[in-house]
């Protein structure tokens, strides 16, 4: 890949890192680690994509790689972590403000929606994508994501209403 492509590679890592790894991290079910681990391999396949997405669409490419990473991975039973002996510390108390609470418990919920119900609701409602590109996105119909869509909401309100204090 010549430098120009190369520096417009770099450049839109460094635009839409943050956005993308907060899409990982809902689409991980708030997992901090393997959002990064996901997105890490996206764009891994974006690099190698790059001369042909590039002039197109290069976030919704790196967006549907992240849907179906997400949905591999949630079905794989061990991702090789290792347990320790000794824990890190806590984190303080009282340091947390009630916006990093309420995403924290979000987050939490959002974790016990099945991966494609997650991934419906997250490309829909955080992205704001139409049903048409959440379906393509997802390679399923559109009433398909239009149902996953609609019983992964109906599922966060019901858990939401369920969960009287916030999740740690």
């Amino acid at each position: 890949m010549g430098q120009l492509r190369a520096d417009e590679f770099d450049r839109f890592v460094a635009a839409r890192w943050s956005a993308l790894l907060h899409l990982a991290r809902l689409l991980t079910g708030g997992d901090r680690h393997r959002a990064e681990d996901l997105l890490q391999e996206a764009l891994v396949k974006l690099w190698f994509a790059w001369p042909k997405v590039a002039e197109q669409a290069p976030e919704a490419y790196v967006r549907r790689v992240l849907a179906r990473a997400a949905a591999r991975s949630a079905r794989r039973r061990w991702w090789g972590e290792h347990p320790v002996d000794q824990l890190p510390d806590p984190p303080g108390v009282g340091d947390e403000t009630a916006a990093v609470d309420e995403r924290t418990r979000l987050e939490a919920v959002l974790a016990l929606l099945s991966a494609r119900q997650r991934a419906a609701v997250v490309l829909r409602y955080y992205q704001d994508l139409p049903e048409r590109d959440v379906a393509e996105v997802l390679g399923c119909p559109v009433g398909t994501a239009r149902s996953l869509t609609a019983r992964g909401v109906a599922r966060l309100r019901q858990l939401l209403a369920e969960a009287v204090e916030p999740v740690e």
